[in-house]
């Protein structure tokens, strides 16, 4: 007999968006956060993007669950209030050897499903945005910006009003497998121990360091998780652009991109950064780098204009020297313990995604 029918490690985009889904389905939820907040690392340290699916192998899960995460996440937010803008993106070629990049991202999208991209010729992307450089663009209208934080409030809400409890400040301790459940204990000041049917380990950047912690779990299925720190700068002022514009995409991340917020804050990055542990200063001498970046697509960026802003980290299952790999969603087929799912690698297009990751989640799990 258990205590409580699920359990679901992190409360960021995605440990909501589960506990959502598990809440809904009649099971009572549990959500254990070992920091005093929802969405405190990774989910709340994005571009708040939401990506059309464009640049994830054919039949990938992020190719799959971002494109159906996608109209979710913009219905979602629609029925709940949620603010956000589809503004659309421009992926812009500096080059020619650019050029034949997004001209291959304009097919890879098709093949996915994204079935609204247009190729730009420099001409007709000047018309959409005068102060933009380059050679051609890929226009992805869906793309859009949205208020993580109030995405994330929105998925607390639903969760709690269909019975979910969210501990916070009770970091995950360990967990073991038992005949009839899995033993799951927290720390901090009220530690508990519960037995549940389900464990849904959404823990992002700890996502590994949780599994290891899981006494029946067979060690070949932790994949090594390693982090890819991004900086973003602020812009002083305003830019003269009505949609996000992205440079052709590198092997390990999207480019040093522009984006703003609803407010019209604009701010660039991601860059990639390799680091071996989680922190969130940003460097400031890393702006010349991006100011180089970012002349390629607007030229006319004033000198001295960007000031640092914050950081966000990526958890990835490759190094620097690897390809770029696939969400892993690792149920009971993969690892052989009931009501386990293990949730790693989940970066870019994780906040599109949510939902639909959470639905694969319950699925794995009959709900």
């Amino acid at each position: 007999m258990t205590d409580i029918d699920a359990i679901i490690i992190g409360a960021g985009v995605v440990g909501l968006a589960a506990a959502r889904a598990l809440a809904m389905s009649g099971r009572s939820v549990v959500v254990l956060e070992a920091h005093d907040r929802i969405g405190a690392e990774t989910s709340s340290r994005n571009s708040e993007v939401i990506h059309s699916g464009i640049y994830y192998p054919t039949g990938s899960l992020k190719a799959r669950l971002c494109v159906a995460g996608r109209p979710a996440l913009y219905a979602f937010c629609d029925a709940h209030g949620v603010a956000y803008k589809r503004c659309g993106k421009l992926i812009v070629a500096h080059d020619e050897r650019e050029l034949a990049v997004i001209e291959a991202l304009a097919v890879k999208g098709a093949a996915n499903g994204v079935d609204d991209l247009r190729m730009l010729s420099a001409a007709a992307a000047q018309r959409l945005e005068p102060d933009l450089a380059g050679v051609g663009a890929l226009l992805a209208p869906s793309t859009g910006i949205l208020d993580s934080h109030g995405f994330m409030l929105a998925l607390q809400g639903e969760a709690e009003g269909h019975g979910a409890s969210l501990a916070f400040l009770a970091p995950f301790v360990r967990a073991c497998v038992e005949a009839d459940g899995i033993v799951v204990e927290s720390g901090g000041a009220e530690p508990m121990r519960l037995k549940t049917a389900v464990l849904v380990n959404a823990a992002g950047l700890y996502a590994s360091i949780v599994a290891e912690a899981i006494e029946g779990l067979d060690a070949r299925h932790v994949p090594k998780t390693r982090y890819a720190k991004g900086n973003y700068f602020a812009l002083r002022g305003r830019a003269p652009f009505r949609h996000l514009i992205y440079p052709a995409p590198l092997a390990h991340g999207l480019g040093v991109h522009l984006t703003f917020d609803l407010g019209g804050q604009v701010r660039f990055g991601p860059d990639v950064e390799w680091v071996d542990a989680v922190g969130y200063e940003v460097d400031p001498s890393r702006c010349a780098g991006f100011a180089e970046a970012i002349r390629k697509y607007w030229p006319a960026l004033p000198d001295d204009a960007l000031d640092p802003a914050y950081c966000g980290i990526r958890p990835k299952l490759g190094g620097p020297d690897a390809p770029a790999a696939d969400f892993r969603i690792d149920g009971p087929e993969t690892h052989g313990i009931a009501g386990l799912v293990n949730l790693f690698g989940i970066e870019s297009p994780g906040l599109t995604s949510s939902l639909a990751i959470a639905g694969e989640a319950a699925r794995l799990l009959g709900a």
